[in-house]
């Protein structure tokens, strides 16, 4: 009878271990972003079998980063032992919907200026938490009931970040992605031959293709390459006409511009915070970016930057080597000196984003005389004022216009 017993509570013992650990799997797998994205420096060097090849940087693939001077970014990556004590971002899947950043958005523009204001990256990091980034699972229900306990008081950012391990890792990432996005702004208005600038508050991020200029895409993040080596896609191609007028997605200063043996004709633009690195190639032949810009320029979010072309695949500047007319988009996370540039570097899907942003299209006339296009209507964004005030009170640190 006691041996009975024994093994009874012997297989209920076992019941409960499994069940347990089947807990502490779901828990894992539902927090593996997390864990995956963020950890200390040594862990990422551990890990550094990744090649560049598979990174698509190397060699200054379509990202045009390959080095210092072919990204036109600041040559910081070599950031020594000081990275090895630090804990960053390692990595970001971005694959938030642009229907989940449409309601976001909706949900922070309404709410703006109320004791209950929603920011719409909250909102999206506590579903990216819930979800464990996967936003096939994405419900509009779950965004309107966090969304409305937010309202009401019911809870906090802080609480959430306290309920739910993840929330802090996704809130920096999404807010790497999405923080420049939304915000205060001024906007240009004529009413009667008199200019005037209205206040407003909403989406002051704009589709990187101008209005009225037809194109087509699909989501190509990830897939192959094989001019000069062999790598991944780590941009979003946009095909349409040479000459179609491209948009500064952000506000930022210009980082990046000239001949790239893969890029062709590319630009690159910083945000004021450091933290995106927009990236436009295969700019036009002969005239690939509006003739006032120059390394070190401000531009506004909605601001012609350049033109549509297909320029790369050439070691000889200023070569049609490609054979469809299109925009390459890409969009860098910056965390740490280290991914500035090499095998760290973070680039993100942009297909639903550019989906989201489409909604917001940046409308330009065409001046006759000079060829050059210019958007119709003149907006002021708050971080550029900010910036040029900093500027103008600090002498400018090096730039990428001094490297060799």
């Amino acid at each position: 009878m006691n041996r009975q017993k024994w093994k009874k509570y012997g297989f209920m013992a076992e019941v409960i271990v499994l069940t347990l650990t089947a807990a502490l799997c779901w828990r894992d797998v539902s927090q593996g972003a997390f864990a995956a994205g963020r950890g200390t420096a040594q862990a990422e060097n551990n890990s550094a079998s990744e090649s560049a090849e598979d990174s698509g940087t190397d060699n200054g693939g379509d990202s045009g980063t390959d080095n210092a001077e072919d990204s036109g970014m600041d040559n910081g990556g070599n950031s020594g032992t000081d990275s090895a004590e630090k804990d960053y971002i390692k990595w970001v899947d971005f694959h938030v919907t642009s229907e989940a950043m449409r309601q976001a958005c909706a949900y922070d523009v309404d709410t703006y200026g109320q004791e209950g204001h929603v920011n719409w990256v909250d909102l999206l990091a506590y579903l990216g938490a819930r979800y464990g980034g996967d936003f096939k699972q994405y419900k509009a229900k779950d965004m309107d009931e966090i969304a409305e306990r937010l309202q009401k008081g019911e809870t906090t950012v802080e609480k959430l970040s306290a309920e739910i391990n993840s929330f802090d890792y996704y809130r920096e990432a999404y807010g790497a992605v999405l923080d420049g996005l939304v915000g205060e702004y001024q906007i240009e208005a004529e009413d009667q031959g008199k200019v005037s600038w209205t206040k407003k508050y909403g989406l002051k991020g704009f589709s990187p293709i101008a209005k009225s200029f037809p194109y087509n895409d699909y989501d190509d993040f990830g897939v192959a390459r094989s001019y000069g080596y062999k790598r991944e896609h780590l941009g979003h191609d946009m095909m349409g006409q040479t000459g179609t007028p491209i948009i500064a997605v952000e506000s930022g200063y210009v980082s990046a511009m000239g001949w790239n043996q893969y890029g062709g004709w590319r630009l690159g633009i910083s945000s004021f915070d450091g933290r995106r690195y927009y990236y436009y190639a295969h700019l036009r032949q002969n005239f690939p970016y509006c003739k006032s810009l120059e390394v070190g320029s401000v531009v506004q979010a909605g601001d012609v930057v350049g033109y549509m072309g297909r320029t790369g695949y050439s070691a000889q500047e200023n070569v049609n080597n490609i054979d469809t007319t299109h925009l390459h988009f890409g969009l860098q996370l910056i965390f740490d000196e280290s991914q500035r540039e090499g095998n760290h570097e973070i680039w993100v899907d942009v297909y639903e984003l550019v989906k989201f942003l489409y909604k917001n299209q940046s409308e330009v006339v065409r001046d006759d005389a000079t060829k050059e296009w210019s958007r119709m209507l003149q907006m002021k964004d708050p971080e550029a004022l900010e910036y040029l005030k900093t500027a103008k009170e600090q002498p400018a640190a090096g730039t990428d216009s001094e490297k060799p």
